[in-house]
């Protein structure tokens, strides 16, 4: 999974500085912006998620859940925002509300793992 975290975050980050130069260059600052925000705001994150599992050997299952979360989160709220502009609708209904409850999901889930990291599992 960390692996795919490094990935992801990579792919993250082109597509959010090609959604950027789409905004900039193209208009759609209303849609594509927040998009390209979005991936850019949390590659690093899914960037540094699958370095600290590679650093440490493991990911320890409340971050690989946090992450996976999050990614699948901002991906959705991005494609809704980039499909309306590109395509004039969203993938589906209340594709970018699902997005942003996801990443919101995503950071709490992170939070919690990451209190309870270092703790001895219980059983």
């Amino acid at each position: 999974m960390t692996q795919f975290f490094i990935m992801l975050a990579g792919a993250f980050g082109a597509l959010g500085v090609a959604l950027a130069a789409g905004a900039a260059h193209g208009g759609g600052t209303d849609a594509l912006g927040p998009a390209s925000q979005m991936l850019l705001f949390h590659a690093p994150v899914l960037l540094a998620l699958g370095l600290y599992g590679r650093a440490t050997g493991s990911l320890p299952r409340g971050l690989v859940w946090g992450g996976a979360v999050l990614a699948l989160g901002a991906a959705l709220f991005a494609g809704a925002l980039a499909g309306r502009h590109y395509l004039g609708q969203p993938p589906f209904p209340m594709a970018a509300p699902a997005g942003g409850t996801l990443m919101m999901l995503g950071w709490f889930i992170i939070l919690v793992a990451g209190a309870l990291l270092g703790r001895p599992r219980l059983g």
